[in-house]
C-alpha cells in the first residue's frame, strides 16, 4: 500500500511494522565488526560527518536491510543513538562544548541515508516531528523527543546523560517548566490531535512511556526512576496524557522503543495514580524491544512488571519486533520473537498478541 497524506475512503486495514532499534551511530559495538561480540564494547564512536556516513555505509550494507526498505514504504524517526547515548537537547555525556557540531554531522548523515519527506534545512537543527495520515483509519503523529527535551535530571557528578534517582531524592524531576518535546511541538501535537479526523491516533516516538519504577510504590513521593525515558520528566507526560484526555481524539495508541524489551501497557490520565473514574486510561502503549541489542534479565522485567500497574505485559530475554493490524473496528498488536538473533535462519513466532477495541482503551490478549 502506498501512504498518502488524503484518501477520501476509510481504508479496511492498514499492517505496520514496528522495530525498536534503528542504526547506532555511537559505534557501541566496536569498529565496523559484522558480529555483535558478547558484551559491549563502547569504542570506535562516530563524531564527524564521514564517522556518520561511514557507519551508515556499513549497516547498509545488510542485504535484509536493503529488502525491508524494498518491501515496504517506512515511518521514521530518531532517537539518542543516532548521535551519542542518551545525550539530550544539546549536550552529551561529555559536556563537550562542541557537541553541537557532532549533532549537526549526525543529523546530515541521517537525512541522507533514511526515507524522510523532510526539506532540507539547517542540519543542527533539523525538524523531523511530522504528521502522515493513511486516509481516515489512522494518522501517526511523529515524535521527536531528544532534540528539544530539557536537559536530563540529576545527572551522575561530572557529566551529562542518565542516571536512576530516587523521587525524594531529585526534586527537579518535578520541576513543571521541564519538557520532554519543547514547548513548540507540545503545541503542534495538542492541534494535531484535537484536528485529527482518524479513528485511530498514534504516536510514534521514543522510548517507554508508562510509569515504570524499579522500586515498589508504596506511598507518594516513593520510586526510583531511570531519567532517560518519559519517567525523567513526569510532568511533561502528565501534560501529555491531559491532552490526550481533553483533546477527544479518537483511540489514541503510543508506539514505542529504546528500551530493548517487549512492554505492553494501559495509560490512565494521571499515570502515577490507581485507574479510577476519575482517572480514566486515555491510551494503550506499546513498546518494541531492539532488533538485535541485548537487554536485562527476564526476572527483572518480571519485577517491573509486578511493581508498576500500568504495565501489563514484559519481555526482555527476546529480540525481535512488533506487528500491528489496523481496522475500523480494532487495532491488534503482535510481539515477534525470534529464537536466536546470531542465526539468520532462526524461526520466529509470536511471544505474545493484544487488541485494542475501537473506543474502549485497554489491552485484551490474544490466546
Amino acid at each position: 500500500m502506498d501512504m498518502k497524506d488524503e484518501q477520501e475512503e476509510v481504508p479496511r486495514q492498514g499492517v505496520f511494522y514496528v522495530h525498536g532499534r534503528r542504526i547506532r551511530g555511537c559505534g557501541k559495538w566496536g569498529p565496523y565488526q559484522r558480529q555483535h561480540p558478547k558484551a559491549a564494547v563502547r569504542v570506535s564512536e562516530s563524531f564527524t560527518l564521514a564517522d556518520y556516513r561511514a557507519r551508515y555505509a556499513q549497516y547498509k550494507s545488510d542485504p535484509d536491510l536493503q529488502a525491508a526498505h524494498h518491501v515496504a514504504p517506512w515511518i521514521v524517526t530518531w532517537d539518542d543513538h543516532e548521535v551519542a547515548n542518551d545525550y539530550g537537547n544539546d549536550r552529551d555525556e561529555r559536556l563537550d562544548p562542541r557537541f553541537i557540531d557532532r549533532r549537526a554531522a549526525a543529523y546530515q548523515a541521517f537525512y541522507e541515508h533514511m526515507p524522510l519527506r523532510v526539506a532540507p534545512q539547517d542540519f543542527a537543527h533539523l525538524r523531523m516531528y511530522q504528521r502522515y495520515d493513511w486516509g481516515k483509519l489512522a494518522r501517526f503523529h511523529v515524535l521527536d523527543d531528544r532534540q528539544y527535551r530539557a536537559y536530563h535530571a540529576c545527572p551522575p557528578k561530572g557529566r551529562g546523560g542518565s542516571s536512576s534517582v530516587l523521587l525524594r531524592d531529585c526534586p527537579a524531576l518535578l520541576d513543571r517548566s521541564r519538557s520532554m518535546l519543547g514547548k513548540e511541538q507540545e503545541q503542534w501535537l495538542a492541534q494535531g490531535l484535537s484536528a485529527s479526523p482518524a479513528r485511530w491516533n498514534i504516536l510514534a516516538q521514543q522510548t517507554l512511556m508508562a510509569q515504570n519504577s524499579q522500586l515498589p510504590i508504596m506511598k507518594e513521593g516513593d520510586g526510583r526512576f531511570w531519567t532517560d525515558g518519559w519517567d525523567g520528566y513526569p510532568v511533561a507526560r502528565q501534560r501529555l496524557m491531559d491532552t490526550l484526555h481533553t483533546s477527544r481524539a479518537s483511540n489514541p495508541l503510543v508506539l514505542s522503543g529504546d528500551v530493548h524489551s517487549f512492554f505492553a501497557s494501559e495509560l490512565a490520565r494521571n499515570p502515577s495514580r490507581p485507574r479510577s473514574a476519575g482517572n480514566p486510561l486515555v491510551a494503550t502503549e506499546f513498546c518494541g524491544t531492539s532488533i538485535t541489542s541485548p537487554s536485562r534479565s527476564q526476572a527483572r522485567t518480571d519485577d517491573f512488571v509486578r511493581m508498576n500497574p500500568a504495565i501489563k505485559y514484559g519481555r526482555s530475554d527476546k529480540r525481535g519486533y512488533m506487528l500491528l493490524t489496523i481496522t475500523p473496528a480494532d487495532t491488534s498488536a503482535h510481539f515477534l520473537a525470534l529464537d536466536d538473533v546470531h542465526t539468520s535462519a532462526s524461526p520466529i513466532a509470536r511471544a505474545a498478541g493484544f487488541v485494542v477495541q475501537n473506543g474502549q482503551p485497554g489491552l485484551k490478549k490474544i490466546a
